[in-house]
């Protein structure tokens, strides 16, 4: 899906043609699709792990340290580089944004409070610190059960009209850059699942072929290595 062609600046057209796509904001939807899947699942993990099993328990809490990262920054870059140029460029849009904004700090609460349950339970394995792990994913879910679709909606078709393909770019860059350490494969596999047809599309278009070789060569196993011992 080309994005129209924009000034060699880069900066947003002003000749008022608002209606205009010049952006692709499919990428929200398909990074939203990884949290989707990711909390989605994360319930049964953290149920499935066995009473004082901490091994088990660091390693999925691990995976779930991994997610709220990754939902931390997305909500960061909207909050910091998203929500402001939409006010200014797109003012009926404003009460959707108001309503993000409220979505994020209850979400925010809901992280926050995973976050802080996390390293006890990852510690002892133990299923008292688990229903505290529990209880901020079940708010979590809630949370994004409603922001999602609502952003998806009514935030997405208007960033493709007055946002440009280079502040999506840095968007997604923020995203990259709160990757944790040494989870590089790990997320890249995780995004790829959640994708309708297992990521093939979504690599072609967002991959360079080096990382796509390095991909098939390295990091698909040893996903597959990280995901049989989550979901065993």
């Amino acid at each position: 899906m080309p994005a129209t062609a924009l000034p060699s600046s880069g900066d947003n057209p002003d000749d008022g043609a608002g209606a205009v796509k010049i952006c692709d904001g499919r990428g929200m939807v398909e990074i939203h699709r990884m949290f989707r899947a990711g909390f989605g699942e994360a319930p049964a993990l953290v149920g499935g792990v066995p009473d004082s099993d901490a091994e088990q328990a660091d390693l999925v809490g691990d995976y779930l340290a991994m997610l709220s990262t990754g939902l931390h920054a997305h909500h960061e870059g909207e909050d910091t580089m998203l929500w402001g140029r939409l006010e200014s460029r797109a003012p009926s849009c404003a009460a959707h944004v108001t309503r993000m904004k409220e979505q994020h700090a209850l979400m925010l609460v809901h992280l926050n409070e995973l976050d802080a349950a996390l390293p006890a339970w990852r510690a002892s394995g133990r299923a008292t610190d688990a229903a505290s792990v529990a209880t901020a994913l079940a708010g979590i879910n809630a949370a994004l059960a409603v922001h999602l679709p609502d952003e998806e909606t009514h935030i997405v078709p208007v960033m493709e009209t007055v946002i440009t393909p280079r502040e999506i770019d840095a968007l997604s860059e923020h995203g990259r850059k709160a990757t944790p350490k040494g989870k590089m494969f790990v997320q890249l596999g995780t995004i790829l699942a959640a994708q309708p047809d297992g990521g093939d599309d979504w690599q072609h278009e967002h991959l360079p072929a080096p990382v796509r070789l390095l991909w098939r060569l390295v990091g698909r196993s040893r996903y597959e290595r990280y995901r049989a011992a989550l979901v065993k």
